[in-house]
């Protein structure tokens, strides 16, 4: 069976089963368009550097209903347990599908369920009115498919004014015991007038090395007037594990976003990642940090739509690239007509370890406002030769000086992860990484 009768006969299944829990007619439309698009090649100019399709090909094993894993929490922690995660909210997907059972959600000031739930209980018109945004953005059959298969994904409220008391944890795992995985989880997050929230997603992968894990996430995030919030992804799955990740926020009143992608290991990691200004005087801050080696592929698409005035928005993406691994960047900053006074501001910067190593960026603004202040920009280039001297002239090594030098401009993005336990987490994988003394 090829991949698109597969994903035909597992979408009759469920809706067949499930059709009729308000989420059959979105699923339906979300088909209809994934038969149209398919999977993209390199003719889509946003899929030019990146060949998905024989991921997509491969022999696949799509869990068909929740539950279907014996996985223990102790299970979970072992695989993904992070820093801090005692004073955090964990919430767990396996195979793509929220479980409960493994999750601890105590914190009174977050309203948890799955998505089914929601669409069908009090929430019904805020979630039918809200979930798929994302797909005027990012239109191709993958985004389609994750909206066609959706089932078992969770809803997460944080009421008015509120702040959860422990951030969230978000892990995703993928149970590869009985064979390779093809995960599809979906997360919709409402963020209250005046309240904040600390969001981490992490993957990790349980069971042989050498199965192949695909992954296609999408979280939509909702926030409202005076709402603060951080979001940072970690990739760091091993070489046989490829994911697309879609991070759609929408800021439908004055507030604060904050994202910050952190990817080191994988196959193919695909991540889109959109802010849509939907009120006048939002501010946003999108950071990025890929440090790869081996054959990984990273592409890095954002965009940061402002649709009105005074809003600001400041972009970071960094690369370090070695041995034969690959980086693209496509940084989209659209300005509407009604957007006066906007401020946005985009930098994509790379350094190169290997003459295998590349890059391919491809930075943009399109403006159709007459009074804004907007710049972007990227640079690829090698260590510093003079710096590499002056610290080799201290006593350092030259493996050393190469590793403080490269330690010092990750730093710009790693600061910004404001959860210590999750910064020194991270800062210590970049150490090993690059081959530092953590202490």
């Amino acid at each position: 069976m090829n991949s698109i009768d597969f994903f035909t006969h597992r979408f009759n299944t469920l809706q067949g089963s499930n059709g009729s829990n308000g989420l059959g007619q979105l699923r339906a439309r979300a088909f209809q368009e994934f038969n149209r698009l398919g999977i993209p090649s390199g003719k889509n100019e946003e899929w030019k550097y990146t060949r998905i399709g024989p991921v997509f090909n491969k022999e696949f094993r799509m869990v068909p209903t929740p539950g279907d894993s014996s996985l223990s929490r102790t299970d979970v922690d072992r695989t993904l347990g992070l820093p801090g995660q005692k004073d955090a909210t964990v919430l767990v997907f396996v195979n793509g599908f929220f479980s409960r059972s493994l999750s601890n959600f105590a914190d009174s000031n977050l309203s948890v369920m799955s998505l089914e739930e929601a669409a069908s209980g009090e929430a019904k018109q805020w979630v039918a009115e809200h979930l798929g945004q994302s797909s005027h953005y990012v239109k191709d059959g993958i985004q389609a498919l994750n909206t066609a298969m959706l089932q078992g994904g969770l809803f997460l409220e944080v009421r008015k004014g509120v702040a959860p008391t422990r951030p969230v944890h978000v892990y995703h795992v993928a149970d590869l015991r009985f064979g390779t995985n093809f995960s599809q989880p979906r997360i919709l997050v409402r963020l209250g007038q005046e309240a904040t929230l600390q969001l981490l997603e992490i993957s990790g992968r349980l069971g042989d090395a050498d199965q192949d894990n695909l992954s296609n996430q999408v979280i939509e995030i909702v926030v409202e007037k005076g709402a603060k919030l951080e979001h940072a992804r970690i990739q760091n799955d091993g070489p046989r594990s490829s994911q697309v990740s879609t991070t759609h926020i929408r800021q439908v009143g004055a507030s604060y976003a904050q994202s910050t992608l952190i990817s080191l290991s994988g196959s193919i990691l695909r991540n889109n990642v959109q802010v849509v200004f939907e009120a006048a005087a939002c501010e946003a801050h999108l950071y990025g940090l890929y440090c790869l080696r081996g054959t990984t592929h990273v592409d890095n698409h954002t965009v940061v739509d402002n649709l009105k005035p005074q809003c600001f928005s400041n972009e970071l993406f960094k690369g370090i690239l070695d041995e034969g691994s690959t980086g693209v960047f496509n940084g989209k900053i659209f300005v509407r007509k009604d957007a006066q006074k906007t401020n946005a501001y985009q930098s994509n910067k790379n350094i190169l370890l290997s003459d295998q190593a590349t890059v391919n960026a491809k930075p943009q603004l399109e403006i159709f406002a007459d009074d804004v202040k907007c710049s972007h920009g990227c640079t690829v280039g090698t260590l510093d030769e003079d710096a590499l001297f002056y610290l080799r002239s201290r006593g350092l090594s030259p493996e050393s000086a190469r590793a403080q030098l490269l330690k010092a401009y990750a730093m710009d993005i790693l600061e910004k992860i404001s959860h210590e336990p999750i910064r020194q987490y991270v800062d210590r994988l970049i150490s090993e990484r690059l081959a530092i003394d953590a202490s």
